[in-house]
Order: C-alpha cells, then sequence, then structure tokens
C-alpha cells in the first residue's frame, strides 16, 4: 500500500520540475556565515516547519542545508497530530510513500520492531493521508538523499505529557544513535491571532507579565502596540523557546531542558504545534547526553538555531501569522 502526496498541487508544487526548481532554489539560497558552514558533519538530526512551500520552504531549506548525508540508510520523521486526536504515537501500515519527485520506501522491519513494543498505534490510510506535518517533510528528504537509498520511519507523534516524551524519546535513543540513521522533527512555531484562538502579547520586551489582547484590553494596553508591535511580541515569544532549546546551555543535561521547555509551554500556552515532537526528541537526548546522571549514552549534545521568520508581520489584533524556525542537532 502507498500513501499518496494529497497535499501536492495545494501546499506544494505537484509537477516534479517545479517542485525541484523551487527546492533547489531554496537551498543554494542558504548562505554560510562564519557561525554557520552547511553541511553539517555529523548532524543527527534537524527541526523544521510543515506550512505550504510559498510560506515555509525557504525557512526549511536551512534546516536541510545542514544534513550531512554521509552512511544514511534510513530517516526517521516525527511529525504532530492536526486532525485526529491520540494520546500515544502512531506508525503507518504503507509500504512506501509517494512524493512528485519520486517514491521513499518505508522501513518496514524497523517499524514492526517498534509496533511490538505494544506502545504504538497504527494509523488508518485516511488518518495518514490527511496529516499534512509528515508529508511537508518529504519532498525535501526525497531532495537532500537525491539517488541515495534510503528507507523513511513515520511517526504521527499524539498529545503525550511530557512524561510520555520522554519515554517515547528513551525507546527511540538507540535508534537515533545508530550511524546510519538520520531524524526530522516537524514543527511550526508561534499560531497568533483570532483564527488560532491565540492572541498572547507582552507589551515590552521581556522578561515581563503577558497577556491576552482582545476587543476589552485597556485602551492603556492598546496604546503600546505602536512602540511594541505584535509581531515583536511574537518574535520574543518565539526566542524564549528558541534560548530553552539551544544546547549546550552551560552543563545542564538535555533532561532540564526538556523540562523547562514544558514548563514554558504551560506558562505561555505558545501554539508551537510540534512541541510534542520536539518533546520526544528532548527525550531521546536526554538519555543519549554525556551529561545526563551516569554519563547517559557518552554523546555530547548540541542544538543549534539557523532561521527563523514570520510569514507575516502582526501589527493588529485583526492580524495573523505563523512562526517558522530550523535548526540542526549534533549528538
Amino acid at each position: 500500500m502507498q500513501r499518496q502526496a494529497t497535499h501536492a498541487d495545494s501546499w506544494y508544487s505537484g509537477d516534479p520540475r517545479t517542485l525541484n526548481r523551487q527546492l533547489e532554489g531554496w537551498l543554494e539560497a542558504v548562505q554560510p556565515s562564519g557561525e554557520f558552514s552547511p553541511p553539517i558533519k555529523g548532524s543527527k538530526a534537524i527541526i523544521g516547519p510543515h506550512a505550504g512551500y510559498s510560506y515555509s520552504g525557504p525557512n526549511a531549506a536551512w534546516a536541510y542545508k545542514s544534513i550531512d548525508t554521509t552512511g544514511i540508510k534510513r530517516v526517521f520523521i516525527l511529525g504532530p497530530s492536526h486532525h485526529v486526536y491520540i494520546r500515544t504515537c502512531a506508525l503507518s501500515a504503507c509500504q512506501s510513500y509517494a512524493t512528485p519527485l519520486g517514491e521513499l520506501p518505508l522501513d518496514r522491519e524497523t517499524i514492526d520492531e517498534l509496533e511490538k513494543t505494544g506502545k504504538f498505534e497504527v494509523m488508518s490510510r485516511s488518518t495518514d493521508e490527511d496529516e499534512h506535518s509528515i508529508e511537508l517533510h518529504l519532498p525535501y528528504v526525497r531532495k537532500i538523499f537525491e539517488e541515495m537509498d534510503i528507507k523513511i520511519v513515520p511517526i504521527l507523534v499524539g498529545a503525550v505529557t511530557t512524561q510520555d516524551e520522554a519515554a517515547f524519546g528513551a525507546l527511540l535513543a538507540p535508534y537515533l544513535t545508530r550511524d546510519d540513521t538520520f531524524t526530522v522533527v516537524s514543527s511550526d512555531f508561534c499560531h497568533w491571532g483570532k483564527r488560532f484562538s491565540y492572541t498572547f502579547y507582552y507589551p515590552s520586551p521581556p522578561p515581563c507579565e503577558g497577556l491576552k489582547l482582545s476587543k476589552s484590553t485597556p485602551r492603556s494596553t492598546m496604546a503600546s502596540l505602536p512602540s511594541f508591535p505584535i509581531h515583536k511580541s511574537i518574535t520574543a515569544l518565539d526566542q524564549e523557546a528558541i534560548d530553552i532549546l539551544t544546547i549546550p546551555t552551560g552543563d545542564k543535561p538535555a533532561a532540564e531542558v526538556h523540562v523547562e521547555f514544558a514548563n514554558y509551554l504551560t506558562r505561555t500556552k505558545n501554539t508551537i504545534c510540534g512541541r510534542h515532537p520536539i518533546g520526544v526528541l528532548l527525550g531521546a537526548l536526554a538519555v543519549i547526553d554525556e551529561n545526563a546522571p551516569g554519563g547517559g549514552m557518552g554523546r555530547s549534545v548540541k542544538m543549534q538555531w539557523v532561521k527563523y521568520d514570520h510569514s507575516s508581520e502582526c501589527e493588529t489584533l485583526e492580524d495573523s501569522s505563523v512562526s517558522y524556525a530550523s535548526a540542526y542537532v549534533l549528538f
């Protein structure tokens, strides 16, 4: 059974030549700097956005340009569930995933091993094909690993607890650390606006108390908008998450970063849709990290953010935007 590219011709081009040209253009536009010289030798994971390519395609290129493809045969892809509510993680029943650039076979051996743990559900074909968070990464994966014999392990991450994120991360860590394995984590950042039911606002650069903007917001607060626009508040809000998720931070173990990220989400309710896949990655890093009690798996962990932007710049309560951020991970 093959999963069809159900979002082609809407979220991204279904024409192979057009799509290939767009991906090549976005990748070529990523320019090295003193602190960022891709591909990053030994990179093991990326975090990247999953919106329509006209919005997030250029940003995602910064994550994909980071990938060192040397020796990779297997790619895990962790994405959040947008359409079905599940309290666990789910695997695909398909044999392959279609993309306009060619199919991606699934690693059924690894998927069957994970299913036998009893910790995962199996997606229905309709759930698999309705979800965009994994699909939007498939053309980039096929492009970056062009002419390479790779297989993928897609995992849909549901509304799991922080403890469950840690447990799934620990379960996956031995797979993710294999030399022939790479991991893609799918997430957009803040979804701001009334249409997302999220209008959190910092009236000045944090640290300060945040509030919810609405028609009943006092005029004195609304008067601060020209001096500290909504889009700057959104950037500050997302930057808090990015700062937490930048590793290493001194000798702080990845497990502490996971707790800090969860506390940040509780405090701000930031609508980072891939918060649970990111949490699962942090759960794996907590086991891998040499700073963990007992030395973990003895590996040095690094998470570096390389690109951030918005779909638009919000100025008023009637505006809306989605934020996109890209990172690479070493371990």
